[in-house]
């Protein structure tokens, strides 16, 4: 089981950025997905995720209005389309999958049990 995130790099305020998650071993439409961010001397927290079946969306408040996260399950990957990028956005960003029926709630980050490397994004004023 894989998830391999993409798309990170240095951008400048006000730019755009989308990453990428490919997901592979595992059966994709089965698994909750979100995207987690982490900066220096900081804790992990939640940016965005989304149901298996795409029907629920749940987005950080520091993001509402500025990311999109959505999924293609035919390409078993999930994406984050990052806009109008402030400073405090820089973070690596990693992607994470939570089966399905597996207890807890896709807006918890310890409900995932599958984590990808994480991509950085650098966002400079």
């Amino acid at each position: 089981v894989q998830l391999q995130a993409s798309g990170g790099g240095l951008v400048q305020a006000g730019g755009s950025l989308r990453l990428s998650c490919a997901a592979s071993g595992l059966t994709f439409g089965s698994y909750d997905m979100g995207w987690f961010r982490q900066a220096p001397g900081k804790e992990r927290e939640i940016v965005a995720a989304m149901r298996w079946n795409g029907d629920n969306t749940l987005y950080a408040d520091s993001v509402k209005g500025r990311f999109a996260i959505s999924r293609d399950n035919a390409k078993s990957s999930v994406y984050l389309q990052m806009s109008s990028l402030k400073p405090e956005d820089t973070a690596k960003y990693y992607c994470a999958a939570k089966g399905k029926y597996t207890i807890g709630s896709y807006s918890s980050i310890n409900s995932y049990n599958i984590w990808g490397q994480g991509t950085l994004v650098t966002v400079s004023s």
